[in-house]
């Protein structure tokens, strides 16, 4: 028998209420692994990468500018009725 196998037999022998912590550790070992495997790769753990990105662009300086042509202080004025802001 392979070890899959061996693995499968001893837990259809066990009572249903052991069946669920095998489950559970089963997803513990599993999350441990990507994990582990996510921050060694090239492509792991963004979440700094993703908050450096946003402190960058909330700290920039937008200047809003004028309407140039009639179709958009048009749809400007129906934003603002809308009780948007741009």
């Amino acid at each position: 028998m392979i070890i899959r196998e061996t693995a499968i037999a001893k837990i259809q022998q066990l009572p249903e209420s052991l069946v669920q912590e095998i489950i559970d550790f089963i997803d513990f070992i599993a999350h441990n692994h990507q994990a582990k495997t996510g921050i060694d790769s090239p492509e792991g753990d963004r979440s700094g990468d993703w908050a450096q990105w946003f402190d960058a662009t909330d700290s920039l300086e937008v200047t809003p500018t004028a309407p140039t042509s009639e179709y958009q202080q048009r749809l400007l004025s129906k934003y603002r009725q809308q009780g948007l802001d741009l």
